[in-house]
C-alpha cells in the first residue's frame, strides 16, 4: 500500500483502529465488516481538507450535494445486509464517493453500483483503480431504475433516500434477498429499513432514525 493510502497521522492506521473500536462499542459485531473498515483508507475518499476528518463519525461533503456516509451508517447498513450470510451478487444505489462500494467489495462476490453524477463515478472508479478492487461493475443511471439487466439481487444497499421503496428495486430483488434503503423526507423523519422478499411478499423491518440525502431521479453530467 501506497504511503498516501496508508496514511499518516490523523489518517494513520492507528487512527483507522480507533474508529474501529468505536464502531464495536455501538455494536457493530460483524468480524469481517470490522476488519474491512479498518483497512479501507477512507480519507481518499473525501478533499485532501477534510483528511484529517475522515475517521471522526461524520458525514462529510463530496461534492454535488453528496455526502459520505459516517462509518457508524456504513457499517451499520453493511452489518444489515449480511446478517443472514454471505451474498453473491448485491446493487448498490448511489456510488457516491465509492466509500461503501470498497467495503461492500470485499464482503460479497460482485457489486453491481450505479450512480446518477458521473463525476463522483469516475471518481470512484479512480480510487477502486488504486485499492485494487475489481469485482465491481458501473452503470451512470437513474437509481430508481436499478440495473435490470443482472437481476435478480440477493442484496441491494440504496444510499438515498426516496419517500417510498421504488418498485423497480422491489422487483430486482431475489426471493429470500435482502434489500437495505432509507426511506423518508430529507431533514425530516427518515427511518432505515430492511426488506426481505419472500415467496409471496416483502417483510420490512425498522432500524431507527436516520438521516440521508434525498434519493433524486435523472442523470447528470456534471
Amino acid at each position: 500500500m501506497t504511503s498516501s493510502l496508508q496514511g499518516s497521522g490523523m489518517t494513520s492506521p492507528r487512527t483507522r483502529e480507533r474508529m474501529v473500536a468505536r464502531l464495536a462499542e455501538q455494536g457493530i459485531s460483524n468480524p469481517q465488516l470490522l476488519d474491512v473498515m479498518r483497512k479501507v483508507p477512507r480519507h481518499i475518499f473525501v478533499a485532501e481538507a477534510l483528511a484529517s476528518r475522515a475517521y471522526d463519525d461524520d458525514a462529510l461533503p463530496i461534492g454535488y450535494g453528496q455526502t459520505i456516509s459516517h462509518p457508524y451508517t456504513v457499517a451499520k447498513m453493511t452489518e444489515l445486509l449480511l446478517e443472514n450470510g454471505p451474498l453473491t451478487k448485491v446493487l448498490e444505489i448511489g456510488t457516491g464517493c465509492g466509500y461503501q462500494t470498497a467495503v461492500l467489495a470485499q464482503l460479497v462476490g460482485k457489486v453491481y453500483t450505479v450512480e446518477r453524477i458521473l463525476p463522483l463515478q469516475r471518481v470512484a472508479r479512480s480510487h477502486m483503480y488504486d485499492l485494487l478492487i475489481k469485482n465491481i461493475s458501473y452503470m451512470h443511471s437513474d437509481g430508481g431504475w436499478g440495473w435490470a439487466d443482472y437481476a435478480p439481487y440477493d442484496g441491494i444497499l440504496v444510499s438515498a433516500a426516496p419517500l417510498e421503496i421504488p418498485q423497480m428495486l422491489l422487483e430486482q430483488m431475489a426471493v429470500g434477498g435482502v434489500m437495505v434503503i432509507p426511506t423518508g423526507v430529507s431533514g425530516g423523519s427518515q427511518v432505515l429499513k430492511r426488506v426481505t422478499r419472500t415467496a409471496s411478499d416483502y417483510k420490512i423491518e425498522d432500524f431507527g432514525k436516520v438521516s440521508f440525502v434525498p434519493f433524486k431521479s435523472g442523470k447528470e453530467q456534471g
